[in-house]
């Protein structure tokens, strides 16, 4: 287990969770903020996308009080793992990507919770100076979470990410360490 805090246990992603991913991955209410509803997620497009992959992305499971809801990936930003080049080399910046997968656990605040505990994990584990996402302008519900735990909007990414077909714009959001 990577951490466990209030209700929220996050895991290492294991192979009998491609089954779950499956599940959430072609739900068209999850897929229309990640991925999108005309990409839907089938076994072997979850084994190819999630499985068997050294590319420096680190892969979890979020549970809440005992129940499988969502996916976290973390990874150290750099020139393999993300376009975004806008940080110094000394300083520590890690990239994040989450969506809870059972809809039913929208809406409850514990995305916010996640957020705040992988932000708060990755400063005391990590020692990272920063953290950074980019979620389409789009996703409301996201930015207002990731605001109430503390990210800024930093610019605004002009057709960022393939969604549905079309280029969309995403905002680059931060969170900054603030005891450094």
């Amino acid at each position: 287990m990577l951490f466990e805090k209030e209700n929220i246990n996050v895991r290492q992603l294991q192979q009998e969770d491609k089954y779950l991913l499956v599940k959430w991955l072609s739900n068209p209410s999850v897929l229309e903020f990640y991925e999108g509803r005309d990409n839907p997620f089938d076994l072997e497009k979850v084994n190819k996308k999630f499985y068997n992959r050294e590319n420096g992305v680190f892969r979890y499971v979020v549970e809440y009080e005992g129940i499988s809801i969502g996916y976290i990936q973390i990874y150290h930003v750099n020139e393999s793992t993300s376009p975004i080049d806008d940080h110094d080399e000394e300083e520590t910046v890690f990239g994040m990507d989450q969506f809870i997968g059972e809809t039913e656990y929208w809406n409850r605040g514990i995305g916010t919770l996640l957020v705040k505990s992988m932000v708060e994990y990755l400063i005391a584990q990590n020692q990272a100076t920063r953290v950074i996402m980019d979620p389409q302008i789009s996703n409301l519900r996201a930015l207002s979470c990731y605001e109430k735990c503390g990210f800024k909007k930093i610019r605004l990414l002009s057709k960022h990410e393939l969604h549905e077909g079309k280029y969309r714009d995403c905002w680059l959001i931060e969170y900054k360490n603030s005891s450094l």
